[in-house]
């Protein structure tokens, strides 16, 4: 009897044919079958043994899963821009490296960010339901009222990638852009986008739509809490597709209930998925997309071909493309 000589992985879910064919071409590699992701026990199961694994958001990985991986573990390449779902630093200290997927997602993310901005603005899952519903009887000169972009403030709190082309987007509608980073952005950089930077408070203040384009760590875990929320304009909009965690749920429900703020267009939520009986979907001035930033088919198929050469450079003992621990050689 022979054994396999190609290396072995595990992948945590179904990805494009643009990179899954090349990994199981390549690999002895376990595909994980399901719509959902595996439990956890399944999880550190699948993972036993294996030189290489790809993760996505969902997969938690931290010392328990690099424990049940053991020591021949080489690479965790996730799928996806962010990794606040591995614990970097376990990884660096066990020699493992850690790769992502970032730049191909960026277009992708600023059009359904702009797409949720002009949705929640113009209120048109409303006005989608009221012609389902039958309630169109004729024009209404006071019918779903909206609100104006051409012409309003968007404060961006984060101007990486997607950050700048959402910004980019918002000089064809002739909005002034305000923007918060831990970094204030060149001159340069400022004069092409015509992007002014402001204090986070005097961002909030001065907004007519807010957009979230910051990572999540633990300086921005909740920085959208009810503090910042009450000091948006009563008809401003939220709009967030970075992560969930970065604004906090229940000070959100409250300012959108009690007309704190106008509205909020959500492509991430906390948690993830939402329940179906959550408050927020209960609310007529939310609107809540499944996590489709990066939905296109031409991204995911970059995205499963990023992921892919990650994985395969990992387990050859090659520095990733894009290493988020580079250190580790």
């Amino acid at each position: 009897m022979t054994t396999d000589p190609r290396p072995r992985v595990f992948v945590a879910r179904r990805i494009p044919a643009a990179g899954l064919a090349r990994i199981t071409e390549a690999c002895d590699a376990t595909v994980w079958p399901g719509e959902l992701p595996p439990a956890r026990d399944e999880l550190l199961a699948g993972v036993t043994g294996c030189d290489g694994i790809l993760t996505l958001l969902t997969d938690r990985v931290d010392d328990e899963l690099l424990d049940a991986a053991g020591l021949r573990l080489r690479v965790v390449s996730n799928f996806a821009v962010g990794f606040d779902n591995v614990d970097v630093a376990a990884c660096t200290r066990r020699g493992v490296r850690v790769g992502n997927t970032p730049g191909v997602l960026t277009e992708a993310t600023a059009d359904v960010t702009f797409a949720l901005l002009l949705a929640a603005a113009r209120r048109l899952p409303e006005a989608a339901d009221h012609v389902r519903d039958g309630a169109w009887r004729t024009w209404d000169p006071l019918g779903l009222l909206g609100v104006d972009v051409h012409g309003a403030t968007l404060g961006i709190v984060g101007l990486g990638r997607i950050g700048q082309a959402v910004a980019r987007r918002a000089t064809g509608f002739g909005m002034r852009v305000l923007y918060h980073g831990r970094t204030r952005a060149s001159a340069a950089v400022e004069t092409a986008l015509g992007a002014t930077f402001a204090p986070l408070p005097e961002l909030l203040e001065a907004s007519d739509f807010v957009s979230l384009h910051v990572s999540l760590d633990d300086r921005t875990r909740g920085l959208v809490d009810a503090a910042a929320l009450a000091r948006m304009k009563p008809t401003a909009i939220l709009v967030n597709t970075s992560r969930g965690p970065v604004v906090d749920t229940d000070a959100l429900v409250t300012a959108l209930r009690d007309g704190m703020i106008a509205g909020a267009a959500l492509d991430v939520t906390d948690p993830e998925p939402l329940p179906a009986d959550h408050r927020l979907l209960g609310l007529p001035n939310c609107l809540v997309v499944p996590h489709i930033g990066s939905a296109t088919r031409a991204t995911r198929d970059r995205m499963a071909a990023m992921a892919a050469d990650n994985l395969l450079a990992g387990v050859e003992g090659r520095p990733l493309p894009t290493q988020v621990n580079p250190e580790v050689r």
